[in-house]
């Protein structure tokens, strides 16, 4: 796996590639941080999915202009984020941003370390004009449903559809 260092220069790159926010750090992710994404995303879900994360931090890496971000408590990496930027697909323009994934570790959620994490996404796509941001939420998760509206955002346009087979 490779990663583009040639993305948007973020607030965190500007600063040393850290963000400091109370304890808690916020960098640039690299491929060094791939294992912790893992077990971070092990803890949550109870799977191993190494391949999936290299492929996905690759696809990000390649394919948007904003750079995964972790966050580090104490130098570990204890939380992640990825946004992306769109590219006018499917009719929406390119002023427009998407959560991808977050991810905390168990042990240190309720930290305010998601809220960092989303803060400086929100930054960083401000960097390069985007002005709405979409994310998708599983409507049974009232936790992940309460976060985001802590974070302001509210019901949008699209409706999800789909078709089992």
């Amino acid at each position: 796996m490779s990663f583009n260092n040639n993305a948007v220069n973020t607030k965190a790159d500007r600063r040393g590639e850290r963000m400091a926010i109370g304890d808690i750090s916020i960098r640039v992710m690299k491929q060094k941080d791939l294992p912790a994404i893992v077990a971070i995303d092990r803890k949550v879900l109870g799977k191993e999915r190494k391949e999936y994360w290299a492929q996905k931090l690759e696809h990000s890496r390649r394919e948007s202009p904003i750079t995964p971000l972790v966050a580090e408590l104490d130098g570990k990496v204890v939380g992640f984020i990825i946004g992306l930027a769109s590219w006018w697909e499917y009719g929406v323009p390119d002023n427009i941003g998407w959560v991808d994934t977050i991810g905390v570790d168990p042990a240190y959620q309720k930290k305010g370390i998601a809220r960092a994490l989303v803060e400086e996404l929100f930054t960083n796509f401000k960097m390069i004009d985007v002005d709405t941001v979409y994310t998708m939420v599983d409507w049974r998760n009232g936790e992940l449903l309460r976060f985001f509206d802590a974070m302001g955002f509210e019901k949008g346009d699209m409706l999800n559809l789909r078709k089992r087979l």
